[in-house]
């Protein structure tokens, strides 16, 4: 298999595609549906060219070519990581087994709806974040969003081509669907929900880079470890470009929580919706809202399902090489969040059914890391509030919490004492109206809007004020 990616055919590619004709075939009709979708459900913000990165090969050296590409004409293509011959399937009742370069019989319906449901969530996000090219803060921002809005197309490519490639027609039943769901659509909505969620204005679209893209990452990280080779190494290319993603939303917020210091000590108050900015208390029930609708996305404390697909090896944990154990958890316990005797503890299960749990906690640490980036700023502003992560109970329609209503401190209420305080934990539509009513566009090259502080650095060494989007 080739390492660097192929851009003379009309899909590049470096899977060797030309070899397969009747699947480059399938591919290349399935291609206009994708640039249909791509113009009525992409970025509405009309452009002339963007700074853009492509890939050019997945090898360590330098994968990425950055310069001014027309949206339409970005060169989606197909890009696996490099294949490891010796590669052997690490955990499960396979451990120690080549990796499959098929698809085992077997396991061929768990196969299809794992990959068909992180395709999903690809066209999903570019489809909640399609009109906020009309108020991006800045040009480097705007860039971004493209960047991001690109890559998640190159995504449902990628899961596309293993429907088409390992699935048959079934397949291409189901690539066709991905483009025929819609996000927040009442007829066929996309499958998860937080992809159903709007993302009206930039202070959602960063938290939900840095949180719900963080999820991403996690369940890439599970796919990555799959005894079906292909999958795995799809997977392994894709967290490349996630990683760019979860950037943007980092150093978004980073930026939001500078900007409501600087005017927090210009003006001395802890209110700064006056001054044209987003006040911390807003800033923490957006966080609440992102990250406890994120923590659904990983499903109930316990599932059978996820047993199953350990145990065939389908889907590891995050990192499993690192794990010391036997990885195959046939006899081992795990602690998992439940609701005990009516309060919220901890309860003993067998490790394979808590293996939700155990990816939840990966990704709870790694949010965990971001609130304290943005807590320092406030610490080296001088300043005593304090950002922080809410209760895993806090707001959940999923899972062991999903029946109850918890503050972000854990603490148990019921209905009517819910419905009375929760305008204190989560955006409010005065909230959300403020926030909208600050998203101005700035269009010009070297200018910011107000809510927000430039970045420390541009992109791939060009300065802020570079045309980053030539409208």
């Amino acid at each position: 298999m080739a390492t660097t990616a192929d851009y003379t055919e009309k899909i590049p590619n470096n899977v060797d595609l030309h070899e397969d004709r009747r699947l480059q075939r399938a591919l290349e009709s399935w291609q206009p549906n994708f640039l249909n979708w791509w113009e009525s459900m992409g970025p509405t913000l009309p452009t002339q060219d963007v700074y853009l990165r492509t890939a050019v090969n997945v090898g360590r050296e330098g994968w990425a070519n950055f310069g001014h590409v027309a949206m339409k004409d970005y060169r989606w293509g197909i890009f696996l990581a490099e294949r490891d011959g010796d590669r052997r399937i690490g955990f499960g009742q396979h451990k120690g087994e080549p990796a499959w370069q098929k698809v085992p019989g077997e396991y061929r319906a768990d196969l299809q709806r794992l990959i068909v449901i992180q395709g999903d969530t690809e066209p999903a996000s570019v489809e909640q974040q399609r009109n906020l090219g009309a108020t991006a803060p800045s040009l480097y921002d705007l860039r971004n969003l493209f960047q991001v809005n690109v890559e998640e197309g190159r995504h449902l490519w990628a899961m596309v081509y293993l429907l088409h490639a390992y699935f048959g027609r079934e397949g291409r039943e189901e690539a066709e669907e991905l483009l025929h769901r819609n996000s927040g659509s009442d007829e066929s909505p996309r499958i998860l929900g937080a992809f159903n969620e709007e993302t009206p204005d930039w202070l959602s679209f960063f938290m939900f880079t840095y949180f719900t893209d963080r999820d991403g990452k996690y369940q890439l990280g599970t796919l990555k470890e799959s005894g079906f080779d292909p999958l795995s190494r799809t997977c392994e290319f894709m967290l490349k470009e996630e990683a760019h993603h979860m950037m943007v939303g980092t150093t978004g917020i980073d930026r939001i929580v500078e900007r409501t210091v600087q005017l927090m000590k210009e003006h001395d108050t802890d209110d700064v919706t006056a001054h044209g900015a987003i006040s911390l208390d807003v800033l923490q029930k957006y966080l609440n809202f992102h990250y406890s609708v994120s923590l659904d996305l990983f499903g109930s404390e316990t599932s059978s399902n996820v047993a199953n697909y350990y145990t065939a090896g389908l889907k590891g944990r995050w990192m499993e090489g690192r794990r010391k154990d036997d990885h195959r958890l046939t006899d081992d316990a795990f602690m998992v969040d439940a609701l005990v005797e009516g309060s919220i503890s901890q309860a003993e299960v067998a490790a394979l059914t808590g293996l939700n749990t155990d990816l939840r906690r990966e990704y709870v640490s790694d949010c965990q890391s971001g609130v304290n980036r943005w807590n320092r700023i406030l610490s080296e502003a001088g300043l005593p509030q304090r950002l922080y992560l809410p209760s895993v109970a806090f707001n959940r329609k999923v899972g062991a919490f999903a029946g109850i209503e918890a503050t972000p401190r854990g603490e148990m209420l019921d209905a009517s004492e819910w419905d009375g305080r929760k305008g204190a934990w989560l955006p409010t539509e005065v909230d959300k109206t403020h926030v909208r009513s600050l998203m101005r566009p700035v269009h010009e090259r070297g200018k910011i809007a107000g809510w927000i502080a430039p970045p420390r650095n541009g992109i791939n060494g060009r300065s802020f004020d570079y045309e980053y989007v030539r409208l």
